[in-house]
């Protein structure tokens, strides 16, 4: 198994947004903590930066939270990188909007002794950051897999099974979370790094929805007229479910015939699993993901210790539950009304 199979996969002007405590400068000799993430308006990068600020706060250290003006926006990025670089910054916690051609930039923070953190998305050479913090999102991927194939029970050998991805590059989150599920649900993923080279002929087809409701709505659509029987839905994230469920529900086809799975836990997502418009999902944790990374820098600022990884695995693995009202035997799960104590947004 190679590394990519193991690790994970939004904002404003570059100006940076002072969460909580006030800005520190590179002559005070206070510990500066940046969090950049893809854009500001996202409900998972609003609970990480809530996250990150309150352990901030708890630990005594100065935080500034930066983001990208759109998904995608890495010059926004780079430039919020070099102002941290300027302003004396102990680590950077990064959600890459690219994560290429961030690289060279996470580069010259390293070399100004800033240690980089990848949170949630990994840097592509893995070994660009000093750590990963993040979910395994294939795992994620493959509980609601295993579980929609338990759910299924003789049916699964027959399932139609339609994919609502996010983009087309690869390797991503969107892949590993896509290969999760293929290999919870028994279908030989082939090469774990790639998407689309599988020839299980359950698999109606991936349209790249991305990661959105209208996109979800549309991708529907586009599968349903490929073959209308289809049965199983995974999809990249709760947006794109409630989408997809849209489209379901015009076409007639809300008759609970059709599986929706998905990965996120935001709290309209588990609402959606309590009304049954989503079967299961993979909840994560952004809040804690972000509370570690400010932890980890903390602690780099006080004497120099690098972050950890899970045994077993090459990034620190911040953990992912399963959300269904429907539970199966040998999947460990918790309800909806459990979740909607935990998620986000």
């Amino acid at each position: 198994m190679t590394h990519i199979k193991r690790w994970l996969g939004h904002s404003v002007s570059v100006a940076a947004i002072a969460i909580g405590c006030t800005a520190a400068s590179a002559q005070d000799g206070s510990v500066l903590v940046g969090l950049i993430t893809k854009t500001d308006t996202n409900p998972f990068f609003v609970k990480m930066r809530e996250g990150a600020a309150e352990k901030a706060d708890e630990l005594g250290v100065n935080f500034q939270a930066f983001a990208g003006k759109y998904d995608g926006d890495n010059d926004t990025q780079v430039t919020a990188v070099e102002n941290l670089i300027s302003a004396g910054a102990k680590g950077i916690l990064m959600v890459a909007s690219d994560t290429k051609a961030i690289v060279p930039t996470i580069q010259k923070a390293r070399d100004a002794g800033i240690l980089v953190i990848a949170l949630d998305t990994p840097l592509d050479p893995f070994n660009a950051a000093d750590a990963t913090f993040a979910t395994d999102n294939f795992e994620a991927g493959r509980l609601i897999g295993a579980w929609a194939k338990a759910t299924m029970g003789d049916g699964a050998a027959n399932a139609k099974i339609a994919f609502l991805d996010a983009h087309e590059s690869q390797p991503t989150v969107d892949v590993l979370r896509d290969q999760g599920f293929m290999e919870g649900f028994g279908i030989d993923i082939m090469n774990p790094d790639r998407r689309g080279d599988e020839t299980d002929e359950r698999i109606v087809g991936h349209f790249m929805a991305g990661g959105s409701e209208v996109g979800g709505r549309e991708g529907m659509e586009t599968l349903l007229q490929k073959d209308f029987d289809l049965n199983v839905v995974y999809t990249i994230n709760e947006p794109t479910a409630a989408g997809a469920w849209e489209a379901l529900k015009a076409a007639g086809k809300d008759d609970g015939s059709v599986l929706i799975t998905s990965v996120d836990g935001g709290c309209p997502g588990v609402r959606n699993v309590a009304d049954g418009v989503i079967g299961a999902t993979s909840m994560q944790f952004p809040l804690r993901m972000a509370a570690f990374g400010v932890e980890a820098v903390a602690q780099f600022a006080k004497d120099g210790t690098m972050p950890e990884v899970t045994e077993g695995l090459e990034f620190f693995d911040t953990g992912v539950t399963l959300v269904t009202d429907n539970p199966v035997e040998g999947i460990e799960s918790i309800t909806s009304t459990e979740a909607l104590e935990l998620c986000w947004g």
